[in-house]
């Protein structure tokens, strides 16, 4: 990674109608290919390079969603995500060089929503961003008809988007419920990962299933063994108790 660092801001890009997205990237030249690929795209981007920074312009200008990167000077990516996530749940895509599952997990578990691994090319960035608003935007859809689901210990509750582990409740992420829920509006039938991806994410290229198996991993290490099956060469089901 380069040592060049960004300066505090970009200038703005901005107009009323564009939708908000902060860049926390102290790589300057990634920070910049990003910043004029999604300003391109049609979004207003403030990019910062620091977490402080990122903390700052996250509550002055209350972006829509963010892309994080996980490894930053001062704050790292991980306690950014945690204290906006703590301040107001936003959208979180985390940039990463690392590949090790448990960094990955740990990124997930602060409550970001998706992760892509360093080289990234511009045009999946711009997928996910486009999803993740996506997701935001039809995530009533997502509730399933019972406005509380039993699946042995776990009790979901989709009108309070809580849920609990014999009588605990459970911290899940957004994205989490989210996949958690879909998985529950049919108990015990398999849904392939490419379906997940496309019903949760909002894509389903084939190359990116390992968000999926990644979120599933969280979703076990949370919940307890024996609520979320695996089909291998399949998919996920969760099971019918």
């Amino acid at each position: 990674m380069s040592s060049a660092r960004v300066r505090s801001t970009l200038p703005d890009m901005a107009t009323p109608q564009q939708r908000r997205v902060l860049v926390v990237e102290d790589d300057e030249t990634i920070a910049r290919a990003v910043r004029h690929r999604l300003a391109a795209e049609g979004f207003d981007v403030q990019v910062v390079g620091d977490g402080e920074g990122a903390l700052a312009a996250y509550a002055r200008s209350g972006p829509d969603v963010v892309v994080l990167d996980r490894l930053l000077p001062g704050l790292d990516g991980l306690e950014v995500c945690r204290r906006m996530q703590a301040a107001r749940p936003v959208p979180v895509l985390m940039l990463t060089a690392l590949g090790e599952e448990t960094d990955l997990l740990v990124g997930l578990g602060v409550g970001a929503d998706d992760y892509m691994t360093k080289p990234f090319s511009m045009r999946e960035l711009v997928a996910r961003v486009h999803a993740l608003l996506r997701r935001v935007e039809r995530a009533s859809q997502l509730a399933v008809a019972d406005p509380v689901i039993r699946a042995g210990d776990v009790e979901i509750d989709t009108a309070e988007r809580r849920v609990y582990v014999r009588g605990a409740e459970a911290q899940l992420t957004r994205t989490e419920f989210d996949l958690l829920c879909r998985l529950a509006e049919r108990p015990g039938q398999v849904f392939e990962r490419e379906r997940l991806l496309n019903d949760i994410w909002g894509f389903s290229e084939a190359a990116a299933t390992r968000t999926v198996d990644s979120h599933v991993r969280a979703l076990r290490r949370k919940l307890g063994p024996g609520v979320v099956r695996t089909v291998h060469g399949v998919g996920y089901a969760l099971v019918r108790r």
